[in-house]
């Protein structure tokens, strides 16, 4: 039941974004009314990007099932643009790499049913050495305006003397100025608690610095997703309809990761109402991988349009238990194995206060089987780095 709910939540979502774009209305918490989901070249590909990479992207995506699924935005990262502006002072994409201009890729996403999403930076550079936004702002705006953008993820380097409130809000106004709805990415890093201002300018914010392909690997500028999931653990009352937590892109299919990790950081995630950005090759990937990326069962969680942020109910020597509060009077409930070695997890359904004495039907999502009732102790032999993800749904 609760998928044909989705589904026509979602025509719902994409009715009123065709009457804002008719319209010429933007109102920021429409935007995403549910956390995005689509794809980004960074995490695999970083600046090795081309028009011919995103179009074939494009194209597994609507073949493996992720379009489908409600993977709708196809993002370019850093590195798509000249080096230098024109003589105007416009932004232009890099002639051999995107020979059609991005006017022409925007129009074959369109076309395919996707969203098209460009990146840029508040400072002077992007990171990779990319002309910034800064100073150029309602212009840049009006140039993806004009191309069809659909999605701006707002970098945050070579930005000394700026403040991100100001630098954000400045940008974030000089989309809405254009008329055409552009969903805001705020990638600040978290450095100045952009969940305590940023709702109204953006519709995520980025809690965590970037994310790297481990459990728990430190990199010199990124971090495994088992430590950027610790920092989002008290983040659950700044998220909502059209302001989210992004504690950043998924890394299910890259690294060295085992298939429990890939699963686990995809349900935790979908725990977090965290937006679903792949960065994986969509066209080189295992069977395993897909059918993580694409369980509607637990891609249902977090597009759940009540939006609540799960939170961690309960950590100890074997493990951690999240619960996510769903409409209908429904509720996930996440027990993740953060031990190296398989754990018999045990749940006592009373030790839940918050579920009040209603009884539920327990379903498992990844085993696609029912898991009897709240009105039992639940066991479940979860393997290292794995979770048990269950759906409760009131018995009546």
């Amino acid at each position: 039941m609760y998928l044909n709910q989705k589904n026509a939540a979602m025509a719902s979502v994409a009715l009123a974004l065709m009457l804002l774009c008719m319209t010429g209305a933007v109102f920021a918490d429409e935007l995403a009314p549910t956390p995005p989901m689509g794809w980004n070249s960074w995490n695999t590909f970083q600046t090795r990007i081309d028009e011919k990479l995103i179009e074939s992207t494009a194209d597994a995506m609507m073949a493996n099932g992720m379009r489908d699924a409600g993977y709708v935005y196809v993002n370019l990262d850093d590195g798509w643009s000249e080096k230098e502006r024109d003589a105007g002072g416009n932004l232009v994409p890099d002639r051999v790499r995107f020979p059609n201009g991005m006017k022409a890729l925007a129009d074959y996403l369109h076309e395919r049913g996707f969203r098209f999403g460009i990146y840029n930076c508040a400072g002077t550079k992007t990171c990779a050495g990319y002309p910034g936004g800064r100073d150029h702002e309602e212009q840049d705006a009006g140039t993806y305006a004009s191309w069809g953008v659909d999605y701006l993820k707002y970098d945050w380097c070579n930005t000394e003397g700026m403040e991100a409130p100001e630098a954000y809000k400045k940008m974030h106004d000089a989309l809405a100025a254009t008329g055409r709805p552009i969903v805001f990415s705020i990638c600040e890093w978290g450095h100045s608690k952009p969940w305590t201002w940023a709702k109204g300018i953006g519709q995520l914010w980025r809690t965590t610095g970037d994310i790297n392909p481990s459990w728990d690997g430190k990199g010199k500028w990124t971090t495994g997703w088992k430590l950027l999931l610790e920092q989002n653990v008290d983040l659950a009352p700044y998220a909502g309809p059209g302001h989210w937590n992004d504690p950043d892109m998924l890394e299910v299919g890259n690294g060295e990761m085992t298939l429990a990790e890939s699963r686990a950081h995809f349900s935790l995630w979908c725990m977090l109402a965290a937006p679903l950005i792949a960065g994986n090759d969509v066209r080189n990937m295992s069977g395993d991988i897909r059918e993580i990326l694409t369980n509607r069962d637990s891609i249902a969680l977090d597009q759940d349009p009540l939006g609540k942020q799960a939170t961690r109910v309960r950590s100890d020597e074997n493990g951690q238990v999240w619960a996510k509060e769903l409409s209908g009077g429904q509720w996930a409930i996440c027990l993740f194995n953060t031990t190296a070695a398989p754990v018999m997890m045990k749940l006592d359904w009373n030790d839940l206060p918050f579920l009040g004495t209603s009884k539920y039907q327990v379903r498992n999502l990844w085993t696609r089987r029912d898991a009897g009732t709240t009105g039992t102790i639940f066991l479940a032999d979860v393997a290292s780095h794995d979770v048990a993800l269950l759906r409760l749904e009131p018995l009546h």
